[in-house]
């Protein structure tokens, strides 16, 4: 059976117009199955525990399960590799931060993704001041004491982290850069790893966050001596600030929030952002993270582009920082 050229075309058209359709339909049916979360770091550090509370609320609002999955290891780039990977449906989510997308430029030449533009920004979710903390015998009193005490003994100092390309490590990488002192360091698989080792003792300090640390505090397990920033945070009232104690130059905030692989439908993303709303907007959702001392952003500050734009400038601000400290790994 011959076709006319209009018959031709009038069938071709409809082929192409099914697996739109099919997206569409798709779209509005989600979620119709859990949700997965890649958290790139191992349990109990600061990414996985704001990861937990938010996705509590959103599996709510959505209808379905949000299981988190951690996935750790290369500073948070493994997880956030397999997320960028996925199948861009809806289905998987990734909790980053600033060193899985921000840090992880300068330092992995290699890197597999490129995180201003293989993902899909749904919205940060908090941001919660760096501290410096010790173990809980360290000889200095105050961050005074504390600075002259690396510059006088840096060699034989070991200093923690979770991981190259964390913040844990960025962070120590500009204290120290500040200090000019060079400790040995202690890599951990996570932030939650790296501070049970503080807390045992088997290291002397680490750049955390407050999250990771506060607990600790309270419990007198560690030594807290600044908390990074301009004002104090009311998760630990009685430290004072870099400024009040004499490092302005250290002020650094940590922040996190989710992403989907990039091509995720509009639709489904509209749906995330919604749901990522509806969470950091319930009281008992900010209560929850306000007690672990994190700042939950306004919603002009959290959305999809200003997100993404959040991303750009902490890539250009880290970039400079890891290339003059002449870190990079394969």
């Amino acid at each position: 059976m011959k076709l006319s050229r209009r018959q031709f075309l009038h069938l071709a058209a409809g082929a192409a117009a099914i697996p739109a359709a099919s997206r569409i339909a798709s779209a509005q049916a989600y979620p119709a199955r859990p949700i997965t979360l890649i958290v790139p770091f191992p349990p109990g550090g600061s990414t996985d525990v704001a990861a937990r509370i938010v996705a509590d609320h959103m599996s709510r609002t959505l209808g379905q399960p949000i299981i988190v999955q951690n996935v750790s290891g290369a500073g948070g780039t493994v997880g956030s590799t397999r997320a960028m990977r996925a199948n861009p449906d809806g289905y998987t989510m990734l909790m980053g931060q600033m060193g899985t997308h921000a840090a992880s430029v300068a330092l992995y030449p290699n890197l597999a993704y490129r995180p201003d533009v293989d993902f899909e920004p749904i919205g940060m979710v908090t941001a919660f001041p760096l501290i410096i903390a010790a173990r809980k015998d360290f000889p200095a009193r105050d961050l005074k004491e504390f600075a002259a005490y690396l510059k006088a003994n840096s060699s034989k100092l070991n200093q923690a982290h979770a991981g190259v390309g964390s913040i844990f490590f960025t962070s120590c990488l500009l204290l120290n850069s500040i200090l000019d002192v060079k400790p040995t360091l202690v890599s951990f698989s996570g932030g939650a790893p790296a501070m049970n080792a503080l807390v045992g003792g088997q290291v002397d300090y680490m750049c955390a966050d407050i999250i990771t640390g506060g607990p600790n505090l309270e419990a007198g397990r560690i030594k807290i001596y600044a908390v990074a920033t301009a004002v104090r945070n009311p998760a630990i009232p009685d430290v004072p600030t870099s400024v009040e104690a004499g490092l302005p130059e250290f002020q650094v905030s940590a922040w996190n929030g989710l992403f989907a692989p990039k091509a995720t439908p509009k639709p489904i993303i509209d749906k995330l952002v919604d749901a990522l709303d509806k969470a950091l907007d319930d009281d008992a959702t900010r209560k929850r993270m306000f007690v672990l001392g994190c700042d939950i952003p306004d919603k002009s500050k959290r959305g999809p582009e200003a997100f993404l734009a959040l991303v750009k400038s902490e890539i250009a601000r880290w970039s400079p920082i890891i290339k003059a400290a002449n870190v990079t790994l394969d």
